[in-house]
């Protein structure tokens, strides 16, 4: 892009009233349909489910799903991320999850984690970027997609000190 046509990506929350931008995207970009709970977690979560646009079009989300922990801790679960096809390689995957990594140092929650396809490795390769490993090997996690196995990918935070 030339000097002068810097073109605004914003982040949106997710609401009632426009959870079906986020049905759409996923809809477009994953080989998976998600059921009502999927869309509860994410209204639920907050903060930690946003859109993303690029010039006011909806081109990429984040949903995430706040989990407790036996104990009580608090994780957060990257049910998705993604980005329509154009649109990627402009940075706006990584605001997504630069907010929910910010948003989760912020809150003193200690732990991230997400499931990958295995042959997914843009995708592998862009959480490791960020500090995410492989932490498990799930068999047979997808039905009815090639192939069936998943990693685990997990980022642990270094606790905030209060100031």
């Amino acid at each position: 892009m030339g000097a002068g046509r810097e073109v605004a990506i914003s982040l949106d929350g997710v609401r009632d009233k426009n959870v079906m931008q986020l049905k759409k995207l996923n809809t477009a970009l994953f080989p998976v349909r998600y059921n009502d709970k999927y869309y509860a977690d994410a209204l639920a979560s907050g903060d930690f489910t946003k859109l993303a646009y690029y010039s006011d079009i909806c081109v990429g989300a984040i949903a995430c799903r706040l989990e407790k922990k036996e104990g009580g801790a608090v994780r957060v679960y990257i049910m998705t991320l993604g980005v329509l096809a154009p649109y990627r390689g402009l940075g706006i995957g990584t605001r997504l999850l630069n907010h929910v990594l910010d948003l989760s140092s912020k809150q003193n929650i200690p732990e991230i984690y997400l499931h990958v396809q295995t042959n997914n490795e843009d995708a592998i390769n862009f959480y490791k970027k960020f500090g995410f490993e492989i932490t498990e090997t799930i068999q047979n996690y997808y039905a009815n997609i090639t192939p069936p196995d998943c990693y685990v990918l997990t980022k642990f935070l270094a606790p905030q000190l209060k100031k």
